[in-house]
């Protein structure tokens, strides 16, 4: 497995994949991914194993501490540097989950935010993947204000430390 930058030739797999982990009204639209691949370019990440994309993460690095239901619907531009790094969506296939490949996939993105001089990462989930995110060293700051697809969301982030 190895994890590289996006390819709009990926696009298709990402689809199943979204879709196979998220409910109609939480999954990105295939515009919406389209947008993300053109302009998030440096921040979605692709785990895969030759031509099979086994998951993704994606977001912005922008201004902003917490991801904003406004974003979903058109994607911010990254800052090139500073900042702070937002993750829209963690998804792994059904047939690689377990394997780690989502922690992997958040340190990855991790470590490119703290190369781009980002102060933080955060992300809205759902409360049963509390436990998952408090492993990969977020820490639950609460609910969110996000009504994104009528659901509870909680704010989780990671600051760096030196």
């Amino acid at each position: 497995m190895e994890i590289t930058p996006v390819k709009m030739t990926d696009l298709p797999q990402i689809m199943a994949i979204e879709k196979s982990g998220f409910s109609k009204a939480e999954a990105g639209s295939e515009a919406a991914y389209r947008e993300r691949i053109e302009k998030l370019a440096d921040t979605f990440l692709v785990a895969r194993d030759g031509a099979v994309v086994l998951g993704f993460i994606v977001g912005p690095a922008v201004g902003a501490r917490y991801i904003e239901d406004a974003m979903f619907a058109t994607t911010p531009t990254n800052l090139s540097r500073g900042g702070h790094q937002l993750v829209f969506t963690l998804a792994v296939s059904p047939l690689a989950r377990h394997q780690q490949i989502g922690s992997q996939l958040l340190t990855a993105l991790a470590e490119n935010a703290q190369a781009h001089g980002r102060t933080s990462m955060a992300l809205t989930c759902l409360e049963r993947l509390i436990p998952f995110y408090e492993r990969n060293g977020f820490v639950n700051q609460g609910i969110a204000a996000s009504e994104h697809a009528g659901e509870t969301w909680y704010n989780l982030e990671k600051v760096w430390t030196d």
